[in-house]
C-alpha cells in the first residue's frame, strides 16, 4: 500500500489537532487518510489471523467434538457477549487518557497471544474460555480503532473512510480461510498448525501498529460537552451518551436487529450439511462472504455518505432477509443457491458493519468518540449475544429450517419495527 504517503494523506484529509473544516465551493476527491491505510494494514493482517481460526472451529467443536448445536449457541454467544463490558471500558479509558492506540494496541497483543494458548486447550469449554479470551482483545480494541478512524476523517466522509477500512479488513477475512485450508491440507496436525501459523501472523499485526499508526489526541470534548473527570466519570460519560437522542435511535435499531441475526458460524454448518461438503473444503466457506464484502465495502460507505448511512443499514438487513429465504429452499438447492447466499451475506455486511459506525461518528463530540462507538457496538453485541442462544435452542428443538424460519420472521417484524421508528422520528 501506500503507507509511506500517510502524512500527505493525513493533511489532505483533516486529521489534526486543530483543523479546518472543508471547503463547499467544489467536490474534491481527496485521499483516503494514511492513518486510516495503516489501520486498514493492521485490521487486514489480524483478520487473516482471527479468521483461520474461525474457520476450521465450527466444524471442528460440532463435528470433531461432538458440540450440540444449542451449546455450540451458547458458546458462540459468549464470543459476541464478551466483548460487551470490554468495548465500554476500552472506550473510556481511551477517550480518558487519550491514547487511543495504547488502548487499541493492547487489545491486539492480547488477541494474539490467545491464539498461542490455543495450542495448550482440548476441551470444548476451555477453547471457550480462550476464545472469550480473544473477544475480550477484540472488545478493547475495535472502539478506539474505529475512534481513529472516524477522527481521522471529516464528517462527510466517514462513510468512505470505515468503507475502505472495512474493505481491507475483509481482505484480511478472505485470506485467513485460505490459510487455514492451505495448512489443513500440508499438515499432518493440522489444527494445532492453524493455531501456530495464526499466531505469528497476529503478532505481526501488533508490530504493524506499533510502527505506522498514529495517534490523535483530543484536548477536550467539542459541541460544549465537558468531559467528566469525577471518580464516577464512566457513569457521567454513559449519562451524557445515553441522553443524546440520536445516539439512542441508532441504539436501539442496533438491538432489534442483533438480536435476529443468525450467526456465520450457523449459516456455514447449514450449507455444509446441505451440501454434504467435505471437511477439508469447509474453511473456503467463509471466502465466499469475504469477497463479497470486500467488493462492495467501498461502494456501500461511498452509498451511504451520500444517500443516507441508516438506508443502507436496513437494505444491509434486506439481503441478509433474502439470504434466510434461500435457506428455507426445500432439498438443499444445490450451488447457486448456496454460493448466493455468501453472496448476499457479504453484502449484509458491507452495508452494515462500518455503516452503522459511520452513522453513529458524528453524533458524537470528539471527546466522547471511542466511548459513543463502544456504546452502540456493545448494544449490538448484547443482542446478537441473545439471538446466537435463541437460534442455537431452535435448531437443537426445532431443526435447521424451523430455527432459520423463525430468524426470518423476526427479522421481517424488526424492519418493520425499525422502519416504523424511523418515520417517526422524522415526523
Amino acid at each position: 500500500m501506500y503507507l509511506s504517503a500517510s502524512r500527505a494523506a493525513d493533511a489532505a484529509t483533516g486529521v489534526r489537532q486543530r483543523g479546518k473544516a472543508p471547503r463547499r465551493g467544489r467536490t474534491v476527491r481527496r485521499a483516503v487518510a494514511g492513518n486510516v491505510v495503516a489501520l486498514g494494514m493492521v485490521s487486514l493482517v489480524t483478520d487473516v489471523s482471527a479468521e483461520m481460526v474461525t474457520a476450521v472451529l465450527p466444524l471442528y467443536l460440532v463435528v470433531g467434538l461432538g458440540m450440540s448445536p444449542l451449546a455450540f449457541g451458547a458458546l458462540d454467544g459468549l464470543q459476541q457477549g464478551a466483548t460487551a463490558l470490554f468495548r465500554l471500558a476500552g472506550g473510556h479509558v481511551a477517550d480518558r487518557t487519550h491514547r487511543r492506540k495504547l488502548v487499541a494496541g493492547t487489545g491486539y497483543a492480547l488477541s494474539a497471544g490467545c491464539k498461542l494458548v490455543l495450542l495448550a486447550v482440548t476441551t470444548p469449554w476451555a477453547i471457550g474460555a480462550v476464545l472469550a479470551a480473544d473477544r475480550t482483545g477484540k472488545g478493547l480494541r475495535t472502539a478506539p480503532r474505529d475512534a481513529l478512524i472516524s477522527l481521522s476523517s471529516p464528517p462527510e466522509e466517514q462513510g468512505r473512510a470505515f468503507g475502505v477500512h472495512r474493505a481491507m479488513d475483509t481482505a484480511g477475512a478472505l485470506l485467513g480461510p485460505v490459510a487455514a485450508f492451505a495448512v489443513l491440507w500440508a499438515a499432518r496436525d493440522g489444527y494445532d498448525a492453524v493455531f501456530m501459523v495464526s499466531f505469528c501472523v497476529a503478532a505481526f499485526g501488533v508490530l504493524l501498529l506499533g510502527l505506522f499508526v498514529r495517534d490523535i489526541r483530543t484536548a477536550s470534548p467539542q459541541d460544549g460537552a465537558r468531559k467528566p473527570r469525577e471518580p464516577g466519570a464512566l457513569r457521567a460519560a454513559l449519562r451524557a451518551l445515553v441522553g443524546n437522542r440520536g445516539l439512542t435511535r441508532l441504539c436501539l435499531t442496533a438491538a432489534l436487529l442483533g438480536v435476529v441475526t443468525v450467526s456465520d458460524s450457523f449459516v456455514y454448518l447449514l450449507l455444509q450439511q446441505r451440501l454434504d461438503l467435505p471437511v477439508q473444503y469447509f474453511p473456503l466457506l467463509p471466502v465466499g462472504t469475504a469477497a463479497g464484502f470486500l467488493l462492495l465495502a467501498v461502494p456501500a460507505g461511498l452509498l451511504a455518505d451520500r444517500m443516507g448511512r441508516l438506508g443502507v443499514f436496513l437494505v444491509g438487513h434486506g439481503a441478509l432477509l433474502a439470504a434466510y429465504l434461500l435457506l428455507l429452499l426445500p432439498g438443499g438447492g444445490g450451488w447457486l443457491p448456496a454460493l448466493s447466499v455468501l453472496a448476499l451475506l457479504g453484502a449484509f455486511y458491507a452495508a452494515t458493519d462500518g455503516v452503522l459506525m459511520a452513522a453513529a461518528g458524528p453524533l458524537l463530540p470528539e471527546g466522547l468518540r471511542a466511548s459513543g462507538l463502544a456504546l452502540v457496538q456493545t448494544v449490538q453485541a448484547v443482542a446478537r449475544f441473545v439471538g446466537a442462544l435463541l437460534f442455537g435452542a431452535g435448531w437443537t428443538y426445532w431443526g435447521p429450517g424451523g430455527a432459520v424460519a423463525g430468524a426470518a420472521v423476526g427479522l421481517t417484524v424488526s424492519l418493520a419495527a425499525v422502519a416504523a421508528l424511523t418515520m417517526r422520528s422524522r415526523a
